[in-house]
């Protein structure tokens, strides 16, 4: 039978699709010596800022009540030390927006973060920048691990295409010398107009010892975390915006 040009793989060298699905073939995020250089500089400089921008830096992106709305995941972290919620807007709707999360991960779809700074602290990431169908069904009581060697995050809540949440703490591992809580929390909200607002919040409890405050503490883990957290968010709104914009039209 004679395919349709919708049915049809088409290859370009950039994109494929095939049907509806279609995979972007472009250089992976946070990969180079640019990215490397961008990374160190937002490091140095919200290192630098921290004392003026600290505290807006924290809802960077949220827009009315979003830094102190409940959302999923909060109840693990009831008492937390301190926090951060930030937002960024996608023109693509949350089922468009959950693939690129539900695949977060080492040695799954990575981080769409700055891959060659994490890789020169061992972490072995590698970022993807396609839909990976392998890693689309993350499961509670299952793991995410941010560095190769390390304990993962446990998977606590999963509410395709809305919520994805990641707890850890140094329990789970059996580290006596060191107490604290931490969420990851991936919110995807719907919008009126077929958008989404995209959010992650991190909630963080730690013990007064200088083990727990280096692991959970506020410095410098805030400034790294919104950094590489920023880039992320973004990577994913261009990915989801992307898969949008370079969607064959059925002829």
């Amino acid at each position: 039978m004679k395919e349709t040009k919708s049915e049809a793989t088409m290859t370009s060298r950039n994109i494929t699709y095939s049907g509806r699905d279609r995979i972007i073939r472009s250089r992976p995020p946070g990969v180079g010596v640019l990215a490397a250089i961008e990374g160190v500089g937002l490091f140095a400089w919200n290192l630098v800022a921290t004392p003026f921008i600290g505290e807006k830096r924290r809802r960077w992106g949220t827009i009315e009540t979003e830094a102190t709305d409940m959302l999923p995941g909060d109840e693990l972290v009831p008492t937390p030390k301190w926090s951060y919620t930030i937002g960024v807007d996608v023109e693509a709707s949350p089922e468009q927006v959950w693939p690129w999360i539900a695949q977060i991960g080492q040695g799954r779809g990575g981080f769409y973060s700055y891959q060659t700074l994490e890789n020169m602290v061992g972490c072995r990431i590698t970022n993807t920048n396609e839909i990976l169908p392998e890693h689309q069904h993350p499961e509670v009581g299952g793991g995410v691990q941010l560095h190769w060697d390390a304990p993962p995050l446990r998977i606590e809540i999963v509410e395709p295409p809305n919520a994805l949440v990641l707890f850890g703490s140094p329990a789970d591992i059996g580290d006596g010398e060191v107490w604290g809580l931490s969420t990851w929390q991936f919110i995807v909200r719907a919008r009126e107009d077929g958008g989404s607002r995209f959010l992650t919040r991190g909630l963080y409890d730690h013990a007064r010892n200088w083990k727990s405050r280096l692991m959970f503490g506020r410095f410098p883990m805030e400034v790294v975390t919104f950094v590489m957290s920023r880039k992320m968010m973004l990577e994913v709104k261009r990915l989801a915006e992307r898969s949008m914009t370079s969607r064959p039209t059925p002829g």
